[in-house]
C-alpha cells in the first residue's frame, strides 16, 4: 500500500515536471521585443532623448545618442506606440506583436501636419485620439506659434466645433458647440486657471499659449473627471514636464505681425537626470490697434507678460513636483467711434498660480496608480480709465484646489479610474460694477470611469457626484442674501465599435448636471461686459442635460476623416432674458430658466492625393433654441466650412485655406444678424534641421483679400470687425 502511494507520487511529480520543462520554449516565445530608430525630418539625423512609450502598457523608454530604442519582454497584443519630443507633435503608431516577435517601428519627427495625436484629456490618461470615444482635438506649440495669438480664443477660433467669443481681441475665449461662459471649463495640466474668463465677455483668461506645449479639445459633456460645469466641453493647456530625460531641451520663439504692430517671443529650457527634471519659461508680446478694411479700431491693444517655472523628482514606482505660473496682463476694450465721449477702459489681470503635485505607480495591486496636486490660484484685475487712471472695478479670485485620482489594476479587460476633487473659492468685487457680493465657493465631488476593452468594441461609462455651495455676505445695498446648495449626479456611457481596419463607429450618451454660477444667482446691475443690466436670481435650479453624440472615424497614412452628430437637450437652462426696459442705456436682462436643445454636427476630411499634397476639408454646425416658443439661443456660431491643401517640399511645407461662414439670422431677441463672408489665408513654415537643433520659419498672411466681415459671437461686432489683412511671422529654434 505505502509501496504503491510512493510510486504514484513519483508518477504524478514526474508529470508535474515533464510539464514544466516541455512548457520551458512556450514561456520563451510568449513575449516579444520591440525596437526602433527615430530620425528627424527630411535629413534623416537621429534624435536622442525621444520618450518612446507604448499607452496600453505605460511603459516608457529614451531613444540614446543614436536614436535607437529597445523594448523587451512585451506580452503579445496591438499596441498603441508614442514618440513624444518637447513641444513637437507626437508621432502614433500602432503594431501588433506575436509571440517571439522582434518587430521595428521608426519615426521620423516632425514638426507639423496632418498626423496622429495623442490625448491626455478625454479620459485623464494617455490614448490616441483615434481610440477615443470622446471627440477631442489636438493643437501642438507650432501650430499654436503659427496664429501667434493674444488670447486663447483666437489660438482656437477655427477648430473643427470651436469658435471665438470676443469683446476685442485680448479678451477672446473658446465656445464649444455653441456652448459659452460656465459652461466651458478651461483648465491648464487638468486643473481650473482661477480667473473669470467664464463670466463677463470683457474678461479673458490669463493662459499664455505660447509657451505651452499643446492644448486639447474635449467636444460634448466632460463632466465626469473636470466638474459639472465642463457641461459644454473642456480645453485643457498642457504644459509638459512630467517624465525625466538626461540633458537640455529648450526652445527660443520671436514673432510680429503687420496687422496692429503686433511683437514678442517665448523662451524654455529643461534640464534632467535620470531621475530629476528642472524647467523654466517666460514669454511677452505686445500689439497695438489692430486694423480692418474700414479703419482702425480704437483701444484694441494688448499687453502681456508670463513665467513659470518647476522642478520635479520621478524615480521609478513615486514622483513629485513643484511648479509656479506668473501671468500678466494689460488690454484695451474697444471703442465705439459714434460714441460722444467715450469712456476708455483698460483691464489688468494677473494671476499668481503654485502647484504641487506627486503619486505612485507600479505597485502590483488593485490601485496601481495614484496622482495627487494642490493647487492654489491667486487672481486679480481692475477695470482702469485710462486718461484719469481711476479704478473703476476690481476684482479679487483666490482658489484652492485639491484632487486624487487612482488607476484600477487591469482585471482581464476591464480598467478604470476613480477619484476625488475639491475647491474652496474666495470672490470678492468692489467698485461701479461690483454686482455679486463678496461670497465663497466650495465643492467637493466623487468620480469613477470604467473600460471594459474587447478585441473590437470598448465600452466605457461612469458617474459624478458633486456639491456646491454659495454662501455670500450681506451688503449695504442688498442686504441679506439667501445661502444656496445643490447637489447633482453626471452620469455617462459610450461605445466604440471597430468597423474596418482604421475605422470605427462611437456613441456616446450623457447625463449631465450643472449648478448655477454665482453671478447668475446674486448679479445685480450694470454689466458693460455682458451689454446688460443684469438682475440675478437667487431661486434658480440646478440645470440637467441629457444628449448624446456620435461619429464614424477613420485613420490611415493616407485618410483622415472624422464626422459626428449631437444631440443635447438641457432642462433649466440659465439664460439672460431681456425685460424691455433700459437702464443706463443697457438692456435690463433678468436670469431665467427654460427647457433648450443643442443639435449640430462636424465633420473632417484629411487626404493625401499625392504624398507631397494633402486636401483638407471641414465643416461645421450648431442650432440652439428653446424649446418652450422656437426662440434661437444668443450668439450661436452659423454654419462654416474650410476648403485647403497641404503641399509639402522636404522641409518646405504650405497651406493655403479658403473659409466660408453663412449669414446667421436665427438670433435672440437683442442680437443683430451677421452676413456671410469668405476669407483666403495662406500659412507655412520652413524647417531646417541641424545636428540636435532645429530651425522653423512659420507664416501665417490672413485675410488676404482684405475682406470685412464680422464674428456673431463678438460683443460690439457691429462697430468692430474682425482683422484686415497682416502677416505673421515667426522664428523658432529649438534643441535637444
Amino acid at each position: 500500500m505505502h509501496l504503491n502511494r510512493k510510486i504514484n507520487t513519483f508518477r504524478a511529480w514526474r508529470a508535474f515536471i515533464f510539464i514544466c520543462l516541455s512548457s520551458l520554449p512556450a514561456l520563451g516565445q510568449s513575449t516579444a521585443m520591440l525596437r526602433g530608430t527615430v530620425t528627424l525630418g527630411e535629413n534623416g539625423q537621429p534624435v536622442h532623448n525621444v520618450l518612446i512609450t507604448i499607452l496600453q502598457l505605460k511603459r516608457t523608454v529614451n531613444t540614446d545618442n543614436s536614436g535607437k530604442y529597445e523594448f523587451q519582454g512585451l506580452p503579445p497584443g496591438r499596441y498603441d506606440v508614442v514618440a513624444h519630443l518637447d513641444r513637437v507633435p507626437d508621432i502614433v503608431r500602432t503594431v501588433d506583436l506575436k509571440s517571439g516577435d522582434e518587430a521595428t517601428v521608426d519615426f521620423q519627427i516632425a514638426l507639423s501636419g496632418v498626423r496622429e495625436e495623442v490625448t491626455v484629456t478625454a479620459t485623464g490618461t494617455e490614448q490616441a485620439v483615434s481610440s477615443s470615444i470622446q471627440s477631442v482635438d489636438v493643437l501642438g506649440s507650432v501650430e499654436l506659434a503659427k496664429k501667434s495669438p493674444v488670447s486663447l480664443g483666437e489660438a482656437l477660433d477655427g477648430e473643427l466645433g470651436v469658435a471665438k467669443r470676443s469683446f476685442g481681441p485680448g479678451t477672446a475665449r473658446p465656445v464649444i458647440r455653441g456652448f459659452d461662459g460656465d459652461r466651458v471649463l478651461v483648465l491648464q495640466d487638468g486643473n481650473r486657471v482661477g480667473g473669470l474668463g467664464f463670466e463677463s465677455g470683457d474678461h479673458a483668461e490669463p493662459v499664455d499659449v505660447l509657451t505651452v506645449e499643446k492644448v486639447e479639445i474635449v467636444k460634448g459633456p466632460a463632466t465626469l473627471l473636470y466638474g459639472s460645469n465642463a457641461i459644454g466641453g473642456v480645453v485643457n493647456t498642457i504644459s509638459g514636464h512630467d517624465s525625466p530625460h538626461k540633458g537640455f531641451n529648450g526652445y527660443v520663439t520671436g514673432l510680429g505681425s503687420t496687422n496692429s504692430r503686433q511683437g514678442g517671443g517665448s523662451v524654455g529650457l529643461e534640464f534632467g537626470t535620470d531621475k530629476w527634471l528642472v524647467w523654466g519659461n517666460a514669454g511677452g508680446q505686445r500689439s497695438g490697434d489692430y486694423d480692418t478694411p474700414i479703419g482702425e479700431v480704437q483701444n484694441s491693444f494688448s499687453r502681456e507678460g508670463s513665467a513659470a517655472a518647476g522642478f520635479g523628482y520621478f524615480p521609478k514606482k513615486a514622483f513629485f513636483s513643484f511648479n509656479y505660473n506668473f501671468n500678466k496682463r494689460r488690454y484695451g476694450i474697444p471703442v465705439d467711434p459714434a460714441e460722444i465721449d467715450p469712456e476708455i477702459v483698460e483691464l489688468n489681470p494677473r494671476r499668481h498660480s503654485i502647484e504641487f503635485r506627486g503619486g505612485f505607480r507600479e505597485t502590483g495591486t488593485f490601485i496601481n496608480a495614484g496622482t495627487f496636486s494642490l493647487q492654489y490660484n491667486n487672481y486679480r484685475h481692475a477695470e482702469i480709465e485710462s486718461l484719469t487712471g481711476e479704478t473703476g472695478t476690481a476684482f479679487k479670485n483666490n482658489t484652492f484646489l485639491y484632487q486624487g485620482i487612482f488607476d484600477q489594476r487591469k482585471t482581464g479587460r476591464l480598467s478604470g479610474r476613480f477619484g476625488f476633487w475639491g475647491m474652496h473659492r474666495d470672490f470678492s468685487a468692489t467698485g461701479e460694477e461690483a454686482l455679486a457680493p463678496p461670497a465663497t465657493q466650495n465643492a467637493f465631488a466623487v468620480f469613477g470611469l470604467e473600460t471594459l476593452d474587447y478585441e473590437r468594441v470598448s465600452l466605457q461609462f461612469g458617474g459624478r457626484l458633486e456639491n456646491n455651495r454659495y454662501n455670500p455676505e450681506p451688503t449695504v445695498t442688498r442686504g441679506i442674501l439667501p445661502d444656496r446648495s445643490f447637489t447633482g449626479f453626471s452620469g455617462a456611457a459610450g461605445i466604440r465599435v471597430g468597423t474596418w481596419k482604421g475605422g470605427s463607429f462611437v456613441a456616446n450618451y450623457t447625463h449631465s448636471y450643472r449648478a448655477p454660477a454665482l453671478e447668475e444667482l446674486y448679479n445685480f446691475g450694470p454689466h458693460p461686459g455682458n451689454l446688460a443690466f443684469e438682475i440675478g436670481n437667487p431661486d434658480l435650479q440646478r440645470e440637467l442635460g441629457n444628449g448624446i453624440d456620435f461619429g464614424i472615424r477613420h485613420s490611415s497614412n493616407r485618410v483622415r476623416f472624422e464626422a459626428n452628430g449631437f444631440y443635447y437637450h438641457i432642462k433649466d437652462f440659465i439664460f439672460l432674458a431681456p425685460t424691455g426696459d433700459v437702464e443706463e442705456n443697457l438692456t435690463v436682462a433678468e436670469y431665467d430658466q427654460g427647457a433648450t436643445r443643442y443639435v449640430g454636427t462636424e465633420a473632417r476630411l484629411d487626404t493625401a492625393l499625392h504624398p507631397l499634397v494633402w486636401l483638407n476639408l471641414g465643416l461645421d454646425y450648431v442650432n440652439a433654441e428653446l424649446t418652450s416658443d422656437g426662440t434661437p439661443l444668443p450668439r450661436i456660431p452659423p454654419l462654416r466650412g474650410r476648403v485647403g491643401l497641404e503641399l509639402r517640399y522636404k522641409g518646405l511645407l504650405l497651406n493655403p485655406e479658403v473659409v466660408m461662414a453663412n449669414h446667421q439670422e436665427r438670433i435672440f431677441p437683442t442680437e443683430t444678424p451677421t452676413a456671410g463672408y469668405t476669407v483666403f489665408n495662406l500659412s507655412g513654415s520652413y524647417l531646417l534641421a541641424r545636428g540636435h537643433a532645429a530651425h522653423v520659419i512659420s507664416f501665417n498672411f490672413f485675410n488676404i483679400g482684405d475682406r470685412l466681415y464680422r464674428n456673431h459671437l463678438s460683443f460690439i461686432k457691429e462697430f468692430a470687425p474682425e482683422m484686415g489683412r497682416g502677416l505673421r511671422v515667426t522664428y523658432t529654434l529649438r534643441f535637444f
